[in-house]
């Protein structure tokens, strides 16, 4: 069977009506995927074998005030449990990377756990340049009257002192908590 990687564009959120059931994490909301799609800044590409999506990849591609280019963050990748294995993460990678070229960006990055050997291995496979390093991810749940605090210090983010920076917090990358990579 032949597995067709594809782009999508506004108006297609049609194709994600019909997934295997454990490449997203959540069932599609076709409302969001709308949004999603309608955003020129983010980018999905699927992975699509006899009209069943098998795996994709959602990024976004940004400006920042000091980078020279723009850059795409690799937010989720994710495939079948039953079409892993066979280089459709890296397939789908480099669909994004080569639109992300296009628009371009001069950088692509994703952020993952050690401990994610599948996840790992897709990127060293993807061609990563860079090895691993000890990044750590903050996560903050934004629910309406829960504000970020900094734990004991009674501060919250805003008040953090000028010129510092804090960690990256660009989502699971793949996968995560999210499934395994292809």
């Amino acid at each position: 069977m032949t597995i067709e990687i594809k782009l999508l564009g506004p108006q297609e959120t049609r194709v994600l009506a019909n997934v295997a059931p454990d490449v997203f994490d959540d069932p599609i909301d076709v409302g969001r995927a709308d949004e999603f799609l309608a955003d020129p800044r983010h980018h999905l590409a699927v992975a699509v074998e006899d009209g069943l999506v098998v795996g994709f990849v959602s990024a976004v591609h940004y400006v920042h005030p000091d980078k020279p280019g723009p850059e795409l963050w690799i937010n989720e990748v994710g495939v079948a449990a039953t079409h892993r294995g066979r280089g459709l993460g890296t397939r789908l990678l480099r669909a994004v990377f080569a639109l992300a070229r296009g628009l371009g960006c001069t950088e692509a990055w994703v952020l993952t756990d050690r401990a994610n050997t599948a996840a790992m291995r897709l990127y060293a496979a993807a061609g990563s340049t860079d090895g691993p390093t000890d990044h750590v991810m903050f996560t903050f749940k934004l629910a309406a009257g829960m504000a970020p605090r900094v734990p004991g210090s009674g501060a919250g983010a805003a008040d953090a002192e000028p010129g510092t920076t804090a960690t990256r917090s660009c989502g699971d990358g793949p996968p995560g908590p999210h499934k395994g990579p292809g």
